[in-house]
């Protein structure tokens, strides 16, 4: 039945389709009209053909998104107005009375499965077409479907678990089951948090202590200055996925480390990666990540509260087309059309992460050296072929760290 609400749906997908498109076709143009000259800012140490590799990247992901935006939305709808979703309730209705914990978790898991298969093929041209094109790719088809199966394991530990105790509480809690549920999925990522280090991570990746006694010793040396302990700084074998190199501050309280690529560790040198490990210590002793998890925690706090005042309301399920009104099926019709209604809010949110990275670089100018920084930014600009001229807009909706020249300008200067 179409109500208010359903257009209300329709105009939210609408724009926020558009918007995905316009910005996919603004950075493609935007792209590929500065790819035939290097930005001053890079013109010595990147070279012409390195530039037009990343511009070409950057172009054929960008198309990707654009064929991903348009099948999702239209999956959306195929979902909710569509009618896909009532088929599914009336057939797990076949197997668990219609308005039991074991019939949403079933309905909600296999919505939630169909979404990941649906997203497979699109996640394969990624890996083996794109990444593989321009020289990234390292992943086997073996390590893929390994990976595949433990990911879908882990959601099955983890997450039906979960999904069985909100369900229950959404039932037996009474109108306030949203507060009680918020809480129980707090803990559920503080957890996760701390777990993820030291049991989750090592499923997929083998980690190994630094090896090179001359970084060894610059990087005690830092940890010293900063006052940092940890479980441990580890180098990750991340080559066997991705030519790319990277390095993350994962964990929460004790059980927090410090991870290094085996690709970045073997292309810079130590005072390089002295400086961007004191970068990833920034995070942490600027306190980043609680932060984060503190924005988490109330973003999913309004979010329930939300959800708690919509379960009892007919008009919501109708207008998104379906006609049973349990509880599970809420939650599900909330998770599948939320980011559409909140897709606006990307802005602030890579605002706040860009002003936390440009902190992250003040901190370490403080205990290493900004012209190593630097230097190893642009050595990971290259290797990863990141764009050096992202569209502003583009990059101002999307980009969860700054503009290079923007980023390097800036580190030359301090």
């Amino acid at each position: 039945m179409i109500n208010a609400f359903t257009w209300v749906f329709l105009i939210a997908l609408g724009l926020a389709t558009a918007t995905r498109l316009w910005l996919a076709l603004r950075q493609i143009r935007h792209v590929r009209a500065h790819r035939d000259a290097v930005p001053r800012t890079f013109a010595e140490a990147i070279p012409l053909g390195a530039h037009q590799k990343a511009a070409d990247y950057t172009v054929a992901k960008a198309w990707l998104v654009i064929i991903e935006s348009l099948f999702e939305a239209l999956f959306l709808l195929v979902l909710t107005l569509g009618g896909l979703l009532e088929w599914l309730i009336v057939q797990w209705a076949r197997v668990f009375p219609v308005d039991s914990i074991w019939h949403g978790t079933a309905l909600i898991s296999s919505a939630l499965v169909l979404m990941q298969l649906l997203g497979l093929p699109a996640t394969l041209y990624r890996i083996f077409v794109i990444e593989e094109r321009f020289g990234f790719n390292r992943m086997t088809w073996k390590l893929f479907m390994l990976d595949l199966l433990k990911s879908a394991a882990l959601a099955t530990i983890l997450g039906v678990p979960l999904l069985i105790t909100v369900l229950w509480l959404m039932r037996a809690a009474g109108d306030l089951w949203w507060a009680y549920a918020w809480v129980v999925v707090g803990g559920f990522s503080i957890f996760y948090m701390m777990i993820y280090p030291t049991f989750i991570t090592p499923l997929f990746n083998k980690f190994s202590p630094v090896a090179d006694p001359v970084l060894v010793d610059r990087i005690e040396q830092l940890l010293a200055r900063c006052g940092f302990r940890s479980k441990g700084l580890f180098v990750m074998d991340g080559s066997k996925r991705s030519s790319h190199g990277n390095a993350y501050f994962a964990g929460f309280g004790a059980s927090k480390r410090i991870v290094l690529f085996d690709t970045l560790v073997g292309r810079l040198q130590p005072p390089e990666v002295e400086a961007v490990l004191a970068h990833e210590l920034g995070h942490y002793k600027l306190h980043h990540i609680s932060k984060g998890l503190a924005l988490s925690l109330g973003y999913s706090f309004v979010m329930l509260l939300i959800l708690g005042q919509l379960v009892d309301k007919p008009w919501f399920y109708e207008g998104l087309g379906v006609t049973t009104s349990t509880l599970s099926v809420a939650l599900l019709l909330f998770m599948l059309v939320v980011p559409e209604f909140t897709f606006f809010l990307h802005p602030l949110l890579s605002l706040y992460s860009r002003k936390r990275e440009f902190e992250a670089d003040a901190y370490a100018t403080r205990h290493s050296s900004a012209a190593e920084l630097a230097k190893a930014m642009v050595k990971l600009y290259h290797d990863n072929a990141a764009t050096l001229t992202p569209d502003p807009l583009y990059s101002a909706f999307y980009d969860s760290h700054p503009p290079a020249a923007t980023r390097i300008a800036r580190l030359r200067t301090t």
